[in-house]
């Protein structure tokens, strides 16, 4: 079975080896037909960090990749920087 990959946009990286993700999905409504847009913030897993630097910064575009339960509130990990 494949795992889910979605694009978005970091919005904190704050936390220790943790990053917030907000990720943008457009859709339609059903009875009106309207183009709605819906956001969603993850956690996400950061493995690329040092002692004294982080490699993603707040802005930055990733492709977040889900992986098996880190912690609680863990289940994505930051699979590649950029879009699509």
């Amino acid at each position: 079975m494949s795992k889910r990959i979605l694009y978005g946009t970091i919005i904190s990286n704050k936390s220790s080896k943790t990053v917030m993700v907000s990720v943008l999905r457009v859709t339609r409504d059903k009875l009106y037909k309207k183009v709605i847009r819906r956001c969603k913030k993850y956690n996400v897993h950061n493995p690329y960090t040092g002692e004294f630097c982080n490699l993603y910064k707040e802005g930055d575009s990733v492709k977040i990749q889900e992986c098996r339960p880190i912690s609680s509130t863990k289940k994505w990990i930051v699979f590649k920087e950029g879009m699509h």
